[in-house]
């Protein structure tokens, strides 16, 4: 806002409305290219290729293509991480699970696990991601067992924390190295036999 607009109590005009439809679009494109290509070889060019829009577009939304990516992830996690409250500790790691289960085995994998063989190469973008999809991820976590306690379902020295670790790591160990699927049977053994052993009352 200018100065002058600011001292006039005049709102300056600044076009049309961002259109959030497109910003999904040019999301989504990101991921196919990324998936594709991996983080490296991402280009604004290429996505806005791929999404049918002009560059100028992009960088309209977005300064680089890691503020594309960082964005892409948070919107990623706030849409795909609810956390389910079936009234039990089993049944809501059981749904939490299998919903991330069924993100990571869809579209997404591919573009993830892209991303993920990056992050010990690119700081800035492994500090992001921390900060927006593994947090996410973990805080959907932490609130299961934390509402599994005031239940009287966790024992008192439950190792919360490592039971946060290992549910995340469970999965992304499966889709990134034995290339197993993230099927209902693979998370009901981590429930069964892993989760709910380490730290049920």
């Amino acid at each position: 806002m200018s100065t002058t607009a600011f001292n006039e109590g005049r709102v300056p005009q600044r076009g049309r409305p961002r259109d959030a439809s497109r910003d999904d679009a040019l999301r989504q494109a990101a991921l196919e290219v990324m998936a594709e290509v991996g983080y490296r070889a991402l280009t604004m060019d290429a996505v806005a290729a791929r999404a049918r829009a002009g560059k100028a577009t992009i960088y309209r939304r977005w300064e680089s293509k890691l503020d594309l990516v960082i964005d892409t992830c948070t919107q990623l996690a706030t849409q795909n991480l609810a956390a389910p409250d079936t009234g039990s500790l089993a049944g809501d790691l059981r749904e939490f699970l299998s919903s991330f289960a069924a993100f990571l085995s869809g579209p997404i994998g591919k573009a993830a696990q892209a991303l993920v063989g990056e992050l010990p190469h690119e700081p800035e973008l492994a500090a992001a991601f921390r900060e927006t999809f593994l947090i996410s991820q973990r805080d959907v976590l932490r609130g299961i067992l934390d509402r599994a306690a005031e239940r009287g379902e966790l024992r008192a020295d439950a190792p919360r924390g490592m039971a946060v670790e290992i549910a995340g790591a469970a999965l992304i160990y499966r889709l990134m190295l034995t290339g197993d699927p993230l099927d209902e049977p693979f998370v009901e053994k981590v429930v069964e036999q892993v989760l709910l052993p380490l730290v049920h009352a």
